[in-house]
C-alpha cells in the first residue's frame, strides 16, 4: 500500500509519500516536497493544481491520500484555501482520500512500537506533520 500523507498549509500542499509492505516502510524521494499555488480563487490555477496534484499520483502509483484535518472554526482553524485545496483533492478521479484529525495522529504515534527519528527520514523539517500523518494511517491498517 503506497499513501501520500499532506498536510494543507497556506497555500501549499506538503507531502510525504510512504509505503508499508511485509511491516517494512519505504520513504521513496518524490521529484516535489510540496505543490503550491499563487492565487486559489483563479479557476485556471484550481485546476492546474489539481492536474499537478493527480499525476503527481499517478506516477508515483498512489493508493491513498490522507489529509490531516484542520479545524472548522476557533484559533486554529484552516484558511478558506487550504478547504479549496483539500476540496481539489478529493475531487480527483480513482483515489481513495481519508482526512485525519490531528488526534487520531497523536493517538497513533503513542501506540505503536516502531521509534522513528524524523531527522533519519531525509524529508526537509516541513513535511515533518506529513510524514507524521501517513505513518499514523499506515500504523492503524
Amino acid at each position: 500500500m503506497r499513501v501520500c500523507g499532506v498536510e494543507l498549509k497556506g497555500n501549499d500542499a506538503i507531502i510525504c509519500i510512504m509505503s508499508r509492505e511485509n511491516g517494512l516502510y519505504d520513504i521513496p524521494h518524490a521529484r516535489v516536497p510540496k505543490i503550491a499555488i499563487n492565487d486559489a480563487g483563479d479557476a485556471e490555477q484550481m485546476k492546474k493544481f489539481q492536474f499537478t496534484f493527480a499525476k503527481l499520483l499517478a506516477d508515483y502509483k498512489i493508493d491513498t491520500v490522507v489529509i490531516k484535518g484542520r479545524a472548522l472554526k476557533g484559533k486554529f482553524a484552516g484558511g478558506p484555501v487550504g478547504f479549496k485545496l483539500e476540496a481539489a483533492i478529493q475531487l480527483i478521479d480513482d483515489v481513495k482520500v481519508e482526512i485525519v484529525s490531528a488526534s487520531f495522529v497523536k493517538k497513533e504515534l503513542a501506540k505503536t512500537q516502531i521509534d522513528i527519528d524524523f531527522r533519519d527520514t531525509g524529508l526537509k523539517k516541513f513535511q515533518e506533520q506529513a510524514f507524521s500523518t501517513v505513518f499514523a494511517y499506515l500504523e492503524s491498517q
